[in-house]
């Protein structure tokens, strides 16, 4: 068949740049976002640092509830005016402060554009630059390593093995899962990462770089010489840890031989020991939770609020867009995109806190008896049931809840913790997966610590109260609350 050309007409659904920028800023969590403003400040001639509201925002922020823990796109809210504030009143300024003038509350940190003004020679440094930070793990095996003298392939053989470490300090992958992972010629065998691993156990604290809780436990007691019980208690850990766990004093003291007086002594010197030594050092870096919103009570009513220390404080420079105005040749000139990108910028961080606090305010609708009751209150949600009531697409109200928090008298929760799985009942009805774990939560607390629960009993006990789950959902649940087994739980 000889090639023909003809023509077709088709339909698509395109993003314009603007709702692209619209959607990218809903997703970003509220530190995210204000590094974003932060970039647009620096960048764009047409942006400056608003302050005008910097003390009313800090009063704001100090009497808020202090926390105790840690789509359909065009179906969003109608856009601010054009030169509005980015979460505030409509402004313009006529003159933008110097960089050096800068400054604002950002969640506690003051605002700078650029960090260049600072040095060490000058008087407003922060002291807290100049803090002793506790080294991590990592970074304290590393500098042990570099105390011996190795050969190149040793040395990378050696800071594998370091870097392969979780935070608590143990080696959770097998040796040979880390043979291909440096590409060496010749390659790497699992004897030479036998030799490394015994290298980097010997690097600083006893106990690091085990692949077991028996092992961590052994390192630590071969570390102490000449103690009492140090032999039993090396037998202990070695083969009878589920015996000691369990409390099965006679079936230890007939395994190992020993007399009650020399197995109380090793039991009691095991209990001594760290199971985690990697805790024992700083971590690379804190995640800080900033709250999105926050719940406050007001005469029996919940009230939902954007936190004022993450609302940004950006407006169009007044004097710099007339004086491009009035510029000839200015529809044509690279400045034009920048200034639109501007007004975007401001339209678009409105709009994100409208559709964040319209998304806030139906979760708190929704589970109002949850600030009543706390956590057994909870009802099943999903994202559409926020979304067919707000008319928005469901993909928006997921941008809308990913890495937001809110504030509430109980606590600092992520939206998404709002929106627990529906789990069903002896009489037809529904219940939350939150409720049920604030049931078991409930019934392990009140249980006989000598003859604990097990998970057929909690999912017995459950069913009396008709919530249907089975023993499998309940080890899940018991798992996830970091509750151990009946028989760990167990105490004489």
């Amino acid at each position: 068949m000889p090639p023909s050309i003809e023509l077709r007409t088709r339909q698509s659904l395109l993003l314009t740049p603007r709702l692209q920028q619209s959607v990218r800023l809903l997703q970003l969590s509220s530190l995210e976002f204000q590094q974003e403003l932060r970039t647009a400040l620096d960048t764009n001639p047409f942006l400056e640092y608003d302050p005008s509201q910097t003390e009313d925002v800090a009063l704001a922020t100090d009497s808020s509830p202090a926390s105790q823990q840690a789509g359909d796109e065009t179906g969003m809210s109608a856009p601010a005016s054009t030169e509005a504030v980015a979460g505030s009143p409509a402004q313009e300024s006529a003159e933008a402060p110097l960089p050096d003038e800068m400054g604002g509350d950002y969640g506690g940190d003051s605002f700078e554009r650029g960090s260049s003004r600072r040095n060490g020679d000058s008087g407003g440094s922060d002291p807290a630059d100049w803090a002793h930070t506790q080294p991590t793990l990592h970074q304290q095996l590393h500098d042990a390593l570099c105390l011996y003298p190795l050969n190149q392939r040793d040395r990378e053989v050696a800071r594998l093995i370091i870097e392969s470490l979780d935070d608590d300090g143990y080696l959770r992958q097998d040796l040979a899962d880390l043979v291909d992972v440096v590409d060496v010629e010749p390659r790497l065998t699992e004897e030479e990462l036998l030799v490394a691993l015994r290298l980097v156990q010997s690097l600083d604290r006893p106990g690091l770089a085990a692949r077991s809780l028996s092992e961590c436990l052994k390192l630590q007691l071969e570390a102490m010489d000449d103690t009492p019980g140090r032999d039993v208690a090396l037998q202990v850990v070695g083969h009878h840890l589920k015996r000691l766990a369990r409390r099965e004093q006679a079936e230890l003291q007939k395994q190992i031989g020993c007399s009650a007086d020399e197995l109380r002594i090793a039991c009691a010197l095991v209990r001594k020991l760290d199971p985690r030594p990697g805790n024992f050092y700083g971590y690379a870096e804190d995640s800080y939770v900033v709250p999105d919103v926050i719940v406050h009570k007001v005469r029996n009513k919940w009230v939902v609020t954007i936190n004022p220390a993450v609302m940004p404080r950006a407006r169009i420079h007044r004097k710099y867009a007339e004086l491009f105005a009035q510029s000839a040749g200015a529809s044509r000139s690279p400045l034009a995109q920048q200034l639109q990108e501007a007004r975007w910028l401001i339209r678009n961080a409105q709009q994100r806190f409208d559709t964040i606090q319209r998304v806030a305010e139906s979760i708190v609708a929704h589970q109002r008896a949850f600030f009543q009751y706390g956590e057994i209150a909870l009802k099943p949600l999903v994202l559409r049931d926020v979304a067919d009531e707000l008319g928005l697409h469901e993909s928006t109200i997921s941008r809308a809840t990913g890495n937001k928090y809110m504030a509430t008298p109980r606590g600092i929760f992520e939206f998404k913790h709002f929106f627990p799985r529906e789990l069903g009942t002896e009489s037809g009805g529904t219940c939350s997966a939150a409720a049920v774990r604030a049931l078991l939560k409930e019934m392990i607390a009140a249980e006989n610590t000598s003859d604990p629960h097990s998970d057929v009993t909690l999912a017995r006990m459950l069913a009396d109260q008709g919530v249907l789950v089975a023993r499998r959902t309940v080890a899940k649940y018991r798992h996830l609350m970091k509750v151990p087994p009946a028989e760990l739980r167990r105490q004489m």
